[in-house]
């Protein structure tokens, strides 16, 4: 089932200020409950991310009918691409080094931003290389 593209948009625009936070303050927790995010929105789709459910409930009420929708997978692995850049932040910000818990948080806030402000999902071009990639391969 395709879901409305404005969710994914709002979920981005939520993890650029989340990420945005973490680089000004370095906080880790906040950080972790970012990965968190990224993690539920990987396994259930961003439909069940924590922000997908705030849009769900609270913003998409408040909006006309959807104009637009999308296949759920590329956004799902965008979640999944972010996990591993949140995780990889994680881990620079907790264990060191703290240049890795920066570059790798400030990689996910550009993919986020770019999402949130121009409707350009990175992971989600990722997802449509790989599978073309795979297609040609077959």
């Amino acid at each position: 089932m395709d879901i409305d593209v404005r969710g994914p948009r709002f979920g981005a625009a939520v993890t650029s200020v989340v990420l945005a936070v973490v680089l000004i303050t370095g906080n880790v927790w906040l950080l972790a409950w970012q990965t968190l995010a990224f993690a539920l929105g990987a396994a259930g789709g961003v439909a069940r991310s924590p922000y997908g459910w705030v849009f769900r409930t609270a913003v998409r009420p408040r909006l006309g009918p959807p104009t637009a929708f999308e296949a759920p997978e590329p956004p799902r692995f965008a979640q999944a691409v972010g996990l591993v850049f949140a995780a990889l932040g994680l881990v620079g910000y907790a264990l060191g080094p703290q240049w890795l818990g920066m570059a790798a948080t400030a990689a996910a806030l550009a993919a986020a931003f770019l999402n949130a402000m121009f409707g350009y999902c990175l992971g989600c071009e990722m997802y449509l290389l790989v599978r073309r990639a795979v297609v040609r391969a077959e």
